[in-house]
Parts: C-alpha cells; structure tokens; sequence
C-alpha cells in the first residue's frame, strides 16, 4: 500500500483531534471516532524492509521500558498503524518482552498484524539459542519477524557460526529475518555487512546530524543495493552536551510557525529519505505515540530554508555530539577505553534526561575501566576525533556525574 493511501493530511489529523478532543483521542474508541470525521483512518504509513518482501510501520514503538502496565498503549498503537515493535531480551530486565507477551496472550489476533523485533546480547550460537528461547517464551509467541545481534561494533562479531544459527533458526521458524543493531562505527558496519549478503536487517543510529555525512550516505546506499532493510534510532540528534544555540531557538520558532515541534520535524528529516524503512522511537506513554503518529501522517514536507536552519545547527553543534566512530578514539590506548559507551551515558542523562538509564549504562563498564576515566591522558584520543570534541573533559565528567 502507498504513503498516500494510508496517510491523512495534517490539517486532517489536526481537525481530528480538536474536533473529538485529546482525551478521546487516547481512548479506547478513538479509531472509530477517527475513521467516522476523516476520509481515510489516521494510521501511520508502511514501506517495505529491504527486499524481505515484507512492510513495516515507518513508526517503530521501541520498547526500552516495562511495557507489563502499558497495555492501553500498546492497543492504541495497534489502532494508530504502529505495528513494528522493538525490544531486546535485556531491556528492563525482561519486562519489556513480558509486556508484550501479556498483550498477545490478551490479544492473540493481533499477532498477524504486528512486525516483532528482539536482540540478543549473546554472540556465540548456543547463548543465542537460550535467549531466543526465553523471549519466545516471554512474549508468548512461537516466531520473532526479526531477530538482532545487539549493539555491534565491528562486523567480526559475526562469523560463519553466526549465519549457519540464523539459518537453523529460520527453518525451524522460531526467527524470519535476521540481523543486528549498531551505536558504534555505523558506516564500517554497515558497508561490510552488505557484502557478507546473509544479513536481512540492520538499526543503526541515523538522524539529521549524521544523514548528509559522506560515510553514511555511502553505507546506507551499499545496504539499498545488498537488499538490507534499515530502522534508523537515535532520530533526535541528541549530544553529550547541551547548551543554549542560537541556531537551536531559531529551529524550534521556525517549526511552531509552520504547526509541528522541532522534535517532529528531525523524524520528518529521516522519513524523507526512503531507504529508511522505518524510524524506531522510545515511546512510553500517549503523549510521545500522539506525536510521533501525528509527525507521521502529516504529509507536510520541510522546505529548503527549514533544512538550512537545521544544517546552521549542526554546524554550530558540531562538537557536542559523539557521532560513534569509537574505532578511532577507543584505540588511542593499548588497552582502549569504552569512550562509546560513556557517550552514550552522557546521552541518556543530559539530552534525554533519563539518569537512571544512563547509570545502568554506565555501570556495565568495568570497574577498572571506569576508574581509569579521571587518570587516563587524552590528548591523542581528542587528535583523532573528526568532530574536535573535549573527550577528556567529558569522560572526567562522566565519572563524577
């Protein structure tokens, strides 16, 4: 089905939650009442993944949370179109993949309309196949649509052993496709895993920061051609430090004018871009999944002056944010420090405000590890990173924080 067939106007969307209210937009008859003042229902586009011959929401739900007590809003997603649903077997503690098995087990018909999503931290074949197992079992389902390596770094991660599991697990139909998030070195990643040719699916982090980059166009561009669908995370671009930017203000006053938030228009950035098969957002309560459906049926596209503004931010926030080529700075020590993962920390507190993610983050660092971070020298690590950022400054600040 095309974008314009499942899309509403804006204008249409924006009629329809004034004319029924915010509260009935949230509630359970909320797509009948739609369906009923609109000409088409307000449900999120789909596009395909790759050359898997299947679709997917272009609005992914991404499940790092407890999802057990969030079952309305896991029914609202259904209704709104966001049926591409990510979680990963650690993401709290399993809760994430309970939440969704209590809503299967509630909703069993839903199943056939939802794409499933889940990732293993495990490398080696048989703690993949354990984990599997357990979210199987956890999210009361017999097969997972896509099944992730979590959080690689370097295509070497994955070997033969690798591909010859992700084809035992799908002939026994327990996964369908098979693949692998990536926070740290994209572009490398990326680009090798379309030569490897068994790869079906790949997260990486994308967004307007890092989309115009010459390595990524490069990487998103080899993954098009080897048939790999793609999910862009990480769309908002946040950075490890935050202060006023004059180009920032300007951003965010040019998008009130035009009926949407700066927030709504970095998805829009990546939208338009249809390699991306789909963009996948944290969203834990009604208040983020209404504003990123209404971002996704607003046919609204950003003009050229609005891509200035947001090039004149980067510009001028260049150096705030870790673009995860952790493979140049990380290896500045014989015995490298995990500078990505301290980013990453420094992510979640200070742009996403989320400081006990950041500290469960952090604490996965080994001890010795972190208490190298106040001593270590870092002047050959800030000489190697393309976006001059104060790393030791940062690191130093990471370990008091």
């Amino acid at each position: 089905m095309t974008d314009d067939k499942q899309k509403c106007s804006r204008r249409e969307f924006l009629k329809i939650t004034s004319a029924v209210g915010v509260g009935a937009v949230l509630s359970p008859g909320f797509s009948k009442t739609a369906e009923a003042a609109a000409d088409e229902p307000v449900r999120v586009a789909k596009r395909p993944f790759g050359r898997s011959g299947t679709e997917v929401s272009v609005l992914s739900l991404g499940g790092m949370f407890d999802i057990r007590n969030n079952q309305l809003l896991l029914k609202q997603a259904v209704r709104l179109g966001v049926t591409y649903w990510d979680t990963a077997d650690c993401y709290s503690g399993g809760a994430s993949e309970e939440g969704i098995g209590r809503y299967l087990s509630r909703n069993p018909e839903d199943r056939k309309r939802l794409f499933i999503v889940t990732k293993s931290d495990a490398r080696d074949p048989g703690g993949m196949t354990r984990l599997l197992n357990r979210s199987l079992k956890r999210m009361n389902t017999d097969t997972v649509d896509l099944y992730f390596v979590h959080g690689v770094r370097s295509i070497r991660e994955l070997d033969d052993r690798t591909r010859r599991w992700a084809e035992q697990a799908k002939s026994e139909g327990k996964i369908r496709l098979f693949g692998f998030s990536t926070h740290s070195n994209m572009e490398r990643c990326m680009i090798e895993a379309a030569r490897l040719g068994w790869i079906d699916g790949i997260m990486m982090t994308y967004n307007f920061r890092l989309m115009h980059n010459a390595a990524m166009k490069e990487a998103v561009a080899a993954c098009v051609e080897a048939g790999i669908g793609l999910t862009a995370m990480k769309t908002q671009g946040g950075g490890q430090i935050r202060r006023e930017a004059e180009s920032e203000s300007a951003l965010a006053a040019r998008f009130v004018e035009r009926g949407f938030t700066d927030a709504q228009a970095k998805l829009k950035a990546v939208w338009e871009n249809p390699a991306i098969s789909s963009i996948c957002s944290q969203m834990p309560n009604m208040t983020y999944l209404m504003a990123n459906v209404a971002a996704a049926v607003d046919k609204t596209s950003l003009s050229s002056a609005d891509r200035r503004l947001m090039r004149a931010f980067v510009r001028e926030t260049v150096s705030d944010y870790c673009a995860g080529c952790t493979e140049r700075c990380e290896t500045a020590w014989a015995a490298p420090l995990p500078i990505g993962r301290v980013m990453r920390s420094l992510m979640y507190k200070r742009s996403y405000g989320e400081p006990e993610r950041a500290r469960r983050l952090f604490s996965t660092i080994p001890i010795e590890a972190r208490r190298r971070l106040a001593d270590a020298d870092y002047t050959e690590a800030e000489r190697r990173c393309p976006r001059n950022m104060a790393i030791g400054q940062l690191m130093k600040a990471a370990a008091r924080e």
